[in-house]
């Protein structure tokens, strides 16, 4: 049987349903970080699901299958298996180089805006440099800026920087919250996350998957920062923070603590904490983990030889 029918439904299923089910669930917003897997697991099913299934269409069900297991033979994966005869046709062109041609789209596009936002980065970096001041006491660099803002430039060399009004305007503790939240921006390389988001819209850009991923990475790593602030520091004292910072506008390549997200993200954070039910956690778990194995399994069911 061809697998093609059920590679076409499995991707349209991941590419235009499963967003919309996803932006329609309240636990994202409970589990971040658990969510931003999910979006990205995703990506990564419908980026091979959609592979499959030009190869799927490029060849005969048996070449198909063939294909797979010679494919994993040849990379060491799979050397008990019987490798077939190769058949160096058109349709079997087609069914690698359409593959190829998808994956070395979505890589180059991630390493194209993963540079591009170092170049912009490490421009403002030296600027940054040149203006503002090194504040041991609050591990940022500060500058003379009459607005409240807090932002940081991770990757290599990463700063936080904060404006004097900021400094002027915060209370000790919520300039701490501020702070640690920038921090966990840069331990946590959100920066690749959201590299990997733009590549895949950049690549997708009229697919709903492409375009949600890219809007609910850059809301979801600012939760998990808030979350990393709020291990330290009390809601108010955070939310409060927030909104002071809320009219703040970040450098390109870089993540501020405010910005457009700020007012979904004062109600999650004034609102009552609530993890979701650990059944619930555990399937969102496992999905995300199995998710990149689906279009493998589409493709070529156990038990076909």
């Amino acid at each position: 049987m061809n697998p093609a029918p059920a590679l076409v439904g499995y991707t349209a299923a991941v590419g235009f349903v499963a967003p919309g089910l996803l932006l329609r669930s309240s636990w994202p917003h409970r589990a971040p970080a658990l969510a931003a897997v999910v979006w990205h697991a995703l990506a990564v099913s419908f980026s091979l699901a959609i592979a499959l299934t030009a190869a799927s269409l490029a060849m005969p069900t048996e070449h198909l299958h063939a294909g797979l297991v010679g494919l994993l033979h040849t990379c060491g994966l799979d050397e008990g298996a019987r490798r077939p005869d190769p058949d160096p046709d058109t349709a079997d062109r087609l069914a690698v180089g359409v593959p190829a041609v998808l994956g070395v789209a979505v890589v180059a596009s991630f390493a194209f805006h993963l540079l591009r936002a170092r170049r912009a980065r490490t421009r403002h970096r030296a600027a940054v440099d040149l203006v503002g001041r090194h504040s041991t006491r609050l591990c940022a660099t500060v500058l003379p800026y009459d607005v409240p803002t807090v932002y940081c430039l991770p990757g290599r060399g990463p700063r936080v920087v904060i404006s004097e009004a900021a400094v002027r305007r915060l209370t000790p503790e919520q300039l701490s919250a501020v702070l640690e939240h920038e921090q966990a921006h840069i331990s946590g390389r959100h920066h690749l996350a959201l590299a990997a988001a733009e590549a895949f819209h950049s690549v997708f850009r009229r697919l709903p998957l492409a375009r949600h991923l890219r809007e609910q990475t850059a809301l979801l790593v600012e939760m998990i920062a808030d979350d990393r602030a709020l291990r330290r520091h009390s809601r108010d004292v955070l939310a409060t923070a927030m909104y002071e910072m809320a009219a703040a506008r970040a450098p390109k390549g870089a993540l501020a603590a405010g910005g457009q997200s700020v007012l979904i993200r004062l109600k999650r954070v004034l609102g009552p904490p609530a993890a979701p039910h650990p059944a619930l956690w555990g399937a969102m778990a496992a999905l995300a983990m199995a998710a990149p194995l689906l279009p493998l399994l589409v493709a070529c069911p156990p038990g076909l030889g």
